[in-house]
């Protein structure tokens, strides 16, 4: 079974009668935990004997372990700190000790998988340094297998086999292809570091996985023990007894829905138009569906789905073969896809922002007019996929999840409008309560409508409804406080320079923490003030506009505040789940928890002794 409660958590006040939502009580320092990052615990062990000894520990250690539900990263942790005191050993090889465990629970799921169903992940930096002729292209590095490093040695192995093989470190791409269904495990070489992050990334999701640590993190200058990879890639059994439970399954059927063939299935297009065209009316048309297909995490409608087959049996998480997903369900999916990116379109447009999945957003491609009518026809879109399922789902399950639909429609224009009434205001106070209240209602009724909808479409909501609103809040306030400490990384999905909320001035949580904690408040307020007057995000004055408010927000400490925050609004989430029957909701009310609140990242601000207090433990082991 999955982990049934969380441990050690101290939840604070939920309710405020008002709002229903308070700033956690508390201060950041005062979060205690018994679990610390491993960060400080990446040692790989130096000699090969040790190495061996270790490994072979782990194969005892989990021969017995049960396998029916994904290791936790707490449990793993336990199990090797348990191997690492049963041997004698440091805690300073915790790192690789848990790739160790982790591999010895999925071995025999990855061996029993086909090999033209396996993923072999190499990492750029094993090439030789010196000379490589091999150049980069979208999947990585294009090895030439010119001898001169053992990148082309796995690689020729591994395609002999029949796997599909990656170069590159990077972990999206990865979970794009287990998504879309071209590969169900990975076998992989990577630094600790790497297979830390993919501890949350990958292994949390349920995808089989073997992986062989790098002997050394240093990307210029590293080796590997050959035969351990070489082990790895010919793995070959029977498929076992007892196999794993999995969202990946769910996360395809989501993912499969914005397939042209199946989404012209679901939702056909009225005007059926092929190739280029003139017609206005189908370029409208092209525009709108393009969008709603185009990237994201599809968390919403994943959501939808995975709660439907929580309550209706729980097979998805079991087996694709069994999925059974009838299209009025995958309909309402679709349908709360198309509400959230029309809210995308109409946000990029007020806060006139330039990138959106990596390209330029519609308004800056067709104009804001198109842009705003594209986001009208996607909310129409939206309440018509549901509207025109009345006769299947009945007239009472219909009218429920489109109340819920236009509740969550209004709820999200009155935290924009708020928003965008206190971004033209000349006054810009800011308390964190009020911050808060827009995050409540921005973000956390599209988690309500998608988790309601599941449920709903699955049977009577009445035990459900004030569970499915308290956990949505909390889940919505803290993702919307993570998005915001994001803001400050670099990356290429939304943005390609940090600090957008500033040059946009959004009332966020960082900003009114820095208000609250500040003497003199005045010049924040003022780069604030004058942020928008930048012509472009990445011109001089932007910049200095940019890395001037970071300075200020890294001494007032709103990082690794904002940080515990989002903890604290993850405790209340997982308590509410700890409560929630049946077990196959329950557990997917954590597996949200832990999928949408991936670790912040956290610009440089504070002491590491303090950020270490930042991680809660997790949930209590079933398998230790």
């Amino acid at each position: 079974m999955f982990p049934q409660t969380k441990k050690d958590i101290a939840v604070p006040s939920v309710i405020d009668s008002d709002m229903a939502l308070m700033v956690p009580s508390g201060a950041p320092t005062e979060l205690k935990s018994k679990k610390a990052n491993t960060t400080a615990f990446k040692v790989i062990p130096e000699t090969r004997a040790m190495r061996d000894q270790i490994r072979d520990a782990a194969v005892e250690h989990m021969r017995s372990a049960d396998k029916s539900a994904p290791l936790t990263k707490d449990d793993a942790r336990a199990f090797a700190e348990s191997l690492l005191k049963k041997l004698g050993i440091g805690e300073q090889y915790l790192g690789f000790t848990l790739v160790c465990v982790m591999n010895e629970f999925w071995r025999d799921q990855v061996a029993a998988i086909p090999f033209n169903r396996r993923l072999m992940l190499l990492p750029h930096c094993l090439k030789n340094a010196e000379g490589c002729p091999a150049e980069y292209d979208d999947l990585g590095l294009n090895c030439e297998k010119c001898g001169a490093c053992s990148v082309a040695d796995f690689k020729t192995k591994s395609e002999q086999l029949g796997y599909k093989v990656l170069v590159s470190e990077g972990t999206p791409i990865v979970l794009k292809l287990i998504v879309s269904g071209h590969v169900d495990a990975i076998v992989g070489v990577a630094c600790l570091n790497v297979l830390e992050k993919a501890f949350d990334k990958i292994l949390m999701a349920g995808i089989p996985c073997v992986a062989t640590p790098l002997l050394s993190s240093n990307c210029k200058s590293t080796s590997v023990d050959d035969d351990w990879v070489f082990k790895s890639i010919e793995l070959k059994i029977e498929p076992p007894k007892q196999t794993t439970k999995s969202y990946v399954h769910l996360m395809r059927a989501a993912n499969q829905m914005f397939e042209p063939a199946e989404l012209g299935r679901i939702c056909p297009r009225t005007r059926n138009v092929t190739g280029k065209t003139t017609d206005p009316l189908a370029q409208h048309e092209d525009i709108a569906y393009d969008f709603l297909a185009k990237g994201g995490k599809r968390s919403r409608p994943l959501i939808t789905l995975a709660a439907y087959d929580a309550l209706t049996g729980g097979h998805g998480v079991l087996s694709g073969d069994t999925l059974n997903l009838p299209d009025h369900v995958k309909k309402a999916a679709l349908a709360i896809e198309a509400f959230h990116k029309a809210s995308l379109v109409h946000d990029d447009i007020e806060d006139d922002d330039a990138f959106r999945y990596g390209a330029p957003t519609l308004h800056r491609q067709h104009g804001i007019g198109t842009a705003i009518n594209v986001g009208d026809y996607l909310v129409g879109l939206g309440y018509r996929l549901v509207s025109r399922e009345r006769k299947v789902l009945g007239a009472e399950v219909a009218a429920d999840i489109l109340d819920k639909l236009a509740d969550a429609h209004l709820k999200l224009s009155e935290g924009q409008g708020a928003e965008l009434l206190w971004r033209d205001a000349p006054d810009k106070a800011l308390t964190p309560l009020d911050a808060l209240k827009i995050y409540a209602l921005k973000t956390s009724p599209a988690f309500e409508a998608a988790l309601y909808s599941g449920v709903r479409l699955a049977g009577p909501i009445d035990a459900y409804e004030k569970m499915i609103a308290d956990f949505s809040r909390n889940l919505g306030v803290a993702f919307q406080i993570l998005n915001d400490l994001n803001d400050w990384s670099e990356d290429g999905n939304n943005k390609l320079v940090a600090g957008q909320d500033v040059l946009a001035a959004r009332p966020t949580l960082l900003l009114a923490l820095a208000l609250e904690s500040l003497a003199d408040k005045h010049e924040l307020l003022s780069l604030i003030s004058a942020a928008r007057e930048h012509g472009s995000p990445d011109d001089t004055a932007a910049t200095d506009t940019v890395n001037r408010v970071r300075a200020i927000y890294r001494k007032a400490k709103v990082f690794s505040k904002s940080a515990a925050m989002v903890e604290k609004y993850r405790a209340r989430a997982e308590a509410i789940a700890d409560a929630v029957e049946p077990p196959e909701l329950r557990e997917l009310l954590y597996y949200l928890v832990d999928s949408v609140l991936e670790t912040p990242n956290i610009p440089d601000e504070a002491p590491k002794e303090f950020i270490l207090q930042l991680n809660l433990p997790g949930r209590v082991s079933t398998n230790v």
